[in-house]
């Protein structure tokens, strides 16, 4: 358990700062206690809202340099547009090194920033703060994710060898604010939105569990960018009059689909594929993750819009490596080796 409740402060108050605050219902040990937003009624209503989530009594903060002060802030999280990102990193880095506030250190929304540039630039300044500092990441947190990870790890990996093939998606409609259609303003399109989540869930379910990152090391990267649907002249209309004229995908399109093929070397010898895509012109019910793990005998595959998480394991898969007791008790039960002739009971 922590040692007290962390403080924590919202830069932004838009579309993906709501849904972190809707989050913090299932975080413990921390209290959402600030917002600030270059809109005030913006960051009224936000602190409205956390008030009666009951994840905390924010208030609305006139700048970010007075929120850095408020000796209840612990933490920041950066949740605002990516072209304000290099200023509003400054004015929280500022305020620290001029002793304004203290700080614990900073999550930020990806993308960190909209090209290399910005970025290394964003994270000298809060190293150079000394401040802690990471990413808000979702997918390989995910309880399917994890679950089958350990279990293929445990059972089908120790037994026939590690898998060679994992595959990642991340696909929606398209965002839903009219600068983030813009590649000036955000940086490009569904690459620089999505892809570090699902190319990261690659390596994650490549890499043992509880092994270093660095045991699975990407070699060589190819990738692929196409304006697949929004670019069409009948859908670029429909953008455009949707969103305003500043955005218009006939003239200044950014890609609505991107693919990743990483090439990983392991610790132990091996090559290892990793496919990642994402999507901004995905039709179905809303958001779609996916993810497959691939191995010798074995296979997982999640998708967020069907029913749980999928495992499968050959005959090939035998061994008391990775047994499971089933609940109530009784001996261990080995998956694919049934028991006494009879055959395999199914795990509830």
């Amino acid at each position: 358990m922590a040692a007290a409740r962390l403080g924590i402060g919202f830069v932004g108050s838009g579309f993906n700062a709501r849904f972190h605050l809707q989050g913090f219902q299932a975080v413990r040990d921390a209290d959402v206690l600030g917002v600030w937003s270059p809109n005030t009624q913006h960051a009224e209503s936000m602190a409205a809202l956390s008030r009666s989530l009951d994840v905390g009594q924010a208030k609305p903060f006139r700048s970010i340099a007075d929120m850095v002060a408020d000796p209840a802030i612990d933490a920041l999280w950066l949740c605002g547009p990516n072209f304000a990102r290099i200023e509003n990193v400054q004015e929280i880095c500022d305020a620290v090194t001029r002793g304004k506030g203290k700080l614990t250190g900073v999550a930020c929304e990806k993308p960190l920033a909209r090209n290399v540039a910005e970025a290394k630039q964003v994270t000298e300044l809060v190293k150079r703060a000394g401040l802690q500092h990471g990413y808000l990441e979702n997918q390989v947190f995910a309880p399917q994710v994890d679950y089958g990870r350990t279990l293929l790890w445990a059972r089908g990996a120790a037994l026939t060898g590690r898998p060679y093939l994992a595959r990642a998606a991340e696909e929606h409609s398209g965002p839903h604010m009219p600068w983030f259609w813009r590649g000036d303003l955000q940086g490009g399109g569904v690459l620089n939105d999505m892809m570090c989540h699902s190319a990261l869930v690659v390596r994650h379910l490549l890499t043992k569990p509880g092994a270093p990152a660095a045991s699975v090391k990407p070699a060589r990267v190819t990738a692929h960018i196409a304006s697949l649907k929004w670019s069409r002249p009948e859908y670029a209309q429909r953008l455009s009059k949707a969103m305003g004229k500043e955005v218009d995908y006939t003239k200044r399109p950014a890609e609505d689909f991107a693919s990743l093929m990483i090439e990983f070397q392991t610790d132990d010898g091996h090559r290892v594929l990793g496919e990642a895509t994402t999507s901004w012109s995905f039709v179905g019910a809303g958001l779609r993750l996916s993810a497959e793990l691939l191995g010798p005998e074995y296979s997982l595959s999640w998708n967020s819009l069907d029913p749980g998480l999928k495992l499968f394991f050959s005959r090939e898969v035998q061994g008391k490596t990775g047994c499971l007791r089933l609940r109530g008790g009784g001996p261990p039960f080995c998956a694919g080796l049934p028991r006494q002739g009879k055959a395999a009971p199914h795990l509830g």
